[in-house]
Order: structure tokens, then sequence, then C-alpha cells
């Protein structure tokens, strides 16, 4: 017998690969972090001597969630300026509270309740759009989580610099800090095409090409968006970041509503990837991403939660139900994001899109053993005819019992590993007291 850490057993394995399997009863074998076999129980149990053996019985185990798109330690403004249009949520809330408010430690704390929130449902890996990047590091290697990092650049002063040249100088010196690093990918953010002008986006290309690292932009968000920079520079904003050479396989498009035909021709054109927040965009009114014509002209489209100030919460099982409803009420098509497809928008395509379906996204012999584990064996569940289709269409987030990244659990029965929760509650409370304080 093979001697190997860990040994999880459960009565469903969906590995979200391209025979778009349901496994039963089979065992995932994990040692040093990865996987090493996926087969039947009995005969784990006859190849394998693990230290650590797990029988979960009516479970499912898939692939940890990758939440391509969101802002952590927003988290802390989560519920504070709701029921807005985008323009007035940002300009007249947002904008002014994070002047007033981020700071490094904001960041940090806030950072630290979004991971802990995440983790508790079910996601392993999660992109980050906002200041103090070298804080949203500081947690999310405390949680054990995986993360890109996106430092956002923006034409006016902020809290972490005084304007672009001095965000994307700020951003450089965090992302010499964590080159290579196997948990933390640090991109460019520019915020948006509406509040980034030519320069600095011209320099973040050239720069993104010599460090090899991907760019995320919010695109499209809204169709008033759309409109303004038509009048304002007679161009859309697609066509004139395709112009400026930011569009490539290296670029991730988040929002993208108010598309026309010419807007997915550019995309499909150059490979950029798409960021879908179906329940944000609901919430701001924002639009309609087209997710079934996107993905039949072959554009790898990923999930995303955004921040809790605008969803308010960061579950991707939610998400993912709505993102498989919706694209089939705006496609006119019930056959729209299956079930299955739907978990594959939520894990490998993002994996796929942040640069790291090499290592996660699926489960699969050779990958890293990023898990997570939804029970099945409740009443709400029952009967069950096909696991897939209950994960998306009828489970909720407190059906997550466990988490691995690398192995190593991050969640056990529904209990943080890593983090202390009643301490992250206490923070969260005494950072609303002093915001509310004034």
């Amino acid at each position: 017998m093979q001697s190997i850490d860990t040994l999880i057993s459960a009565r469903w394995i969906i590995p979200v690969n391209d025979a778009r399997e349901t496994l039963e009863n089979h065992s995932i074998a994990i040692d040093q972090g990865v996987i090493v076999a996926i087969l039947p129980n009995a005969k784990a149990a006859q190849e394998y001597q693990a230290s650590h053996s797990i029988d979960l019985g009516d479970q499912a185990l898939i692939p940890g969630f990758v939440n391509t798109h969101g802002h952590a330690a927003m988290a802390i403004f989560r519920g504070m300026a709701d029921d807005l249009e985008l323009m007035t949520w940002l300009n007249d809330h947002v904008f002014p509270a994070e002047n007033k408010w981020v700071d490094y430690d904001l960041v940090r704390d806030g950072t630290e309740l979004a991971t802990a929130e995440m983790l508790r449902s079910g996601t392993t890996t999660f992109s980050d759009n906002y200041f103090f990047p070298d804080a949203s590091a500081e947690s999310v290697l405390k949680a054990g989580m995986r993360a890109q990092l996106c430092f956002p650049t923006i034409d006016f002063p902020t809290a972490w610099g005084a304007g672009p040249d001095e965000h994307i100088d700020n951003g450089l010196k965090v992302m010499a800090t964590y080159a290579g690093h196997s948990h933390i990918k640090v991109n460019f953010g520019p915020h948006a095409p509406y509040t980034c002008s030519d320069e600095p986006l011209l320099r973040i290309k050239a720069l993104a090409e010599e460090h090899g690292v991907g760019i995320q932009m919010h695109v499209h968000e809204t169709q008033v968006e759309v409109d303004g920079e038509l009048e304002r520079r007679g161009q859309r904003p697609i066509r004139r970041l395709k112009d400026l050479g930011l569009l490539s396989p290296n670029f991730q498009a988040v929002h993208m509503t108010a598309l026309s035909e010419e807007d997915i021709n550019d995309i499909v054109e150059t490979g950029a990837h798409v960021m879908h927040c179906p329940e944000s965009n609901l919430k701001l009114a924002s639009g309609f991403c087209p997710v079934h014509e996107l993905q039949k002209r072959g554009v790898n489209v990923a999930l995303g939660t955004d921040g809790a100030a605008s969803n308010n919460d960061l579950d991707m099982l939610g998400e993912m139900r709505t993102a498989a409803m919706l694209a089939k009420a705006v496609s006119g098509d019930a056959t729209a994001l299956s079930a299955y497809d739907a978990i594959k928008m939520a894990t490998l395509n993002g994996a796929k899109a942040l640069g790291w379906d090499k290592e996660i996204g699926s489960l699969e012999v050779g990958k890293r053993a990023d898990i997570t584990a939804i029970a099945l064996n409740d009443l709400e569940s029952q009967p069950i005819y096909d696991p897939v289709s209950h994960i998306v269409y009828a489970s909720t987030r407190d059906q997550v019992t466990n988490v691995w990244v690398d192995g190593k659990q991050l969640l056990n029965n529904r209990e943080l590993t890593t983090l202390d929760k009643n301490t992250i509650i206490e923070t969260a409370k005494q950072w609303r007291d002093k915001i509310v304080k004034g």
C-alpha cells in the first residue's frame, strides 16, 4: 500500500472535466498537496494508507470555487448604501467613504472578513481589486487561500496614491514582493475606461507585457457608461481598449453588459476573458451580460460576486444559481448555461481566466488539492436524481461543510481552522461603530 497524507471519500465527485463526469462512491488521494489518484472507494482502501482518512458519506466533492472578481475589503461597507443606481452609489457614497476610511488596517480587516465568508461558502481562490494589496495579501496568506490581487489605477487621487503614476508605482512594489508566489498573483487593475485616460493605460499595457501578468478592468458595466464614452470620445469603450492594445488573452473584462455585435467580435478576436457578476449587476440595475451568446462564440466566461457593498454577499453557490437562471431568461433559451456548465463557470473557467488552470479549477491527478465538500443528505436535497443539478439549483452555502487548499483543511465541518470567527465578527462591529460615528 502507498502511504499518502489524506484520503477523502464521498458519495459523489464532480471533477469538472471534458467528459462531464459525475463519479459515484469514489475517493480522492492527496499527497503533499497534490491529487495523486481519483478511484473507487473500495480500490482506494486497498491501494492507499493515509495519515488522515475522511469519509463524508452523502456529500459531493467539487473543485473549490474561483471567485474571479470582487473588492474583498468592501465587506466592511456591506449594506452601507443600498438601493441606488451605479453612478450615485459610486460618486456619492463609495468614493467618499473610501477617501475617508480606507487605509492598510481597514483593507487587512475587511479582507479577513471576506476570506472567512468565502471559505464558508466554498471558495478557495478569488480575484480582488482594491487599494493596499499588500494588506490583502496578509489576510489571504493567514487564511491559506489563493488570490489574484489587482491593484487599482484611477485618474484621480485616492487613499492609496495621488494619481495613476503613484498607483502604478506602489503596485509594482507589491508585485515584486510576491513574484513567483504559489498563492498570490499581483496584476494590474485599472478601474474603468471612464476613469482611466490613455497615458496610464498605455503604461499599464507595456508593464503587463514586461512582467508577464494580466489586467483586470470594469468594462461596459452599464449602457450609461457606454453612451457617455461614445459622447466623450466618439468610440465604444471596448474598441478603445482594443485600439490601445490592452485586449488580449491576458485581459479580464468585468461585467460586460450593453454589448453590441461589434463588441463581441472584438472580445472573440482578441481572446479576452469575461468576468460575469450577475447579482451585483441586477442589484445596481446595470444590465445583462449575454453569457449564452458569448459562450457560443467561444469566449471564456467566468463568475464573480463583485464586492459585498454591491452584492451583498460573497456566495458563489447563490451567484451560480442566479447566473444559470439569468442566462436562460436573457437568451430566451432554457438550455442556456446548464447546471454542469454553471459549475464549470464557477471553477475551471475562473481558473483559466486567472491563468491558474494548470494547477486548480478541476479535480484531476496532478493538480493541487483545492476541494469543496457540499452536503446533500438533508431533507431539502431529497430526492437526488442528479447531484450537479442539486448543487446549482437547490443548494445553499450553509451546506458547504469542508474546504481544502493544497490538501490543507481550511474548513472542518463548518468551522474555520485558520481564522477566528468570533474575533473577525468583533472587529467588523468595531469598524461599523467607527464609521457610523464619523
